[in-house]
């Protein structure tokens, strides 16, 4: 997915797919943190059409945060059970990335070429940062067929279109930590990133939040405007 008009591309896609069509170099190496660490910094090379998994476990409404340096090379984080469909594909949304994790489980960080690279059998050397902080999320019931704890509609505005209803899916971590992704019209996604009650929207150039009783209104790059119940993010 891309992101809306006039913002930098920084939506968070459920569905992406593996960019080129790639087998695995190795197989996948276990990250561990070392004594009293919540990151680990890992170093190599993927070379042409192969990829390189790197696994870890992690627990549900955790936050993980992962960078990358590199001149060639992106990353896919695929959730359990998943062989090539990603949370995040940094080829299209840029190397770095955080957000809650919707589900218990072992993660995969997937380091790729693109395929014009791999053809050319391309040695990309790269830095891979990966942390994960908070607490596990003690709810992990889910929409069926969904990674989200509740899915609906809220009021949103695009500019001076009339207000409408937007469908969103929230993962909920602990609580005050949500994030809420929401699908405007026109079928594009904007990440609202509640904790602490504070409110971000990754790649927004700015965003004005205030919570009048029981409900957020935010409003992004003077464009956006969310109407979030505070239902939304703590359920109930």
């Amino acid at each position: 997915m891309k992101a809306l008009p006039l913002l930098p591309s920084v939506a968070l896609s459920l569905a992406f797919s593996l960019a080129p069509a790639a087998q695995a170099a190795s197989p996948p190496y276990a990250v561990q943190f070392a004594k009293g660490a919540s990151s680990a910094t890992l170093k190599g090379a993927v070379k042409g059409d192969a990829f390189v998994d790197y696994t870890l476990r992690a627990g549900a409404g955790q936050t993980m945060t992962v960078a990358m340096t590199s001149r060639r090379a992106y990353f896919n984080v695929l959730p359990p059970g998943s062989q090539d469909v990603a949370l995040y594909n940094s080829s299209i949304n840029g190397n770095a990335w955080s957000g809650l994790l919707p589900q218990a489980g072992v993660y995969t960080l997937r380091v790729y070429l693109m395929r014009s690279e791999a053809r050319r059998g391309t040695v990309a050397g790269y830095t891979l940062t990966v942390s994960i902080a908070g607490a596990a999320a003690s709810h992990d019931a889910k929409v069926p067929g969904t990674v989200f704890h509740a899915t609906g509609s809220v009021p949103c505005t695009m500019g001076r279109e009339a207000l409408a209803m937007c469908p969103f899916g929230v993962i909920r971590g602990g609580p005050g930590r949500a994030e809420v992704r929401i699908t405007p019209p026109g079928g594009l996604e904007r990440v609202l990133a509640f904790s602490g009650g504070q409110v971000s929207a990754p790649g927004a150039s700015s965003i004005k939040a205030s919570k009048p009783g029981d409900e957020w209104r935010i409003e992004i790059n003077d464009f956006e405007r969310y109407r979030i119940p505070e239902a939304v993010v703590d359920g109930g």
